[in-house]
């Protein structure tokens, strides 16, 4: 193909290369594996939660698990996207754009906790490293507390 074009980012993309581009959009930001794993447990040990939703109406964010009644959200964070201060490794390429991202979802994981602990909601947050089982047995046991202390 001697005639072919060398590849340019669409306007306004953050994409460094095709490569990056195809990768980067094909990272789930919802159902990934460590979320399934903990969600099957925690639905295993007899609770039902909402999957993707948002805690509060007027807020446009969402948690991976919420418990309305006992006024719980759950949040499975990414080391990467997240900056696990365990495994978090700067990234080599485009390091503005993406150290910029990961400093901004930290931020906003920040606000988002502190806007639900003032409306009365109890924050758990867990890391896609952590023990599957350790968050399951943390999640029923702060949900079954909670419940018998609202009712």
């Amino acid at each position: 193909m001697p005639d072919a074009k060398p590849w340019t980012p669409p306007e306004g993309s953050w994409a460094s290369s095709a490569g990056r581009r195809r990768n980067m959009q094909a990272i789930r930001s919802r159902d990934t594996k460590p979320e399934q794993l903990i969600r099957g447990l925690v639905h295993g040990l007899g609770l039902r939660y909402r999957v993707c939703a948002k805690p509060l109406p007027d807020l446009r964010r969402t948690a991976d698990m919420v418990f309305r009644p006992a006024k719980v959200a759950v949040f499975i964070d990414g080391c990467y996207w997240h900056g696990c201060p365990e495994h978090y490794v700067p990234p080599k390429t485009n390091t503005g754009y993406w150290s910029g991202k990961v400093a901004g979802n930290i931020a906003r994981d920040r606000d988002t906790d502190q806007r639900l602990h003032e409306a009365g909601w109890t924050v758990l947050r867990f890391w896609e490293h952590e023990s599957a089982d350790d968050c399951a047995l943390k999640i029923a046991d702060t949900v079954s507390r909670l419940r018998v202390v609202r009712r």
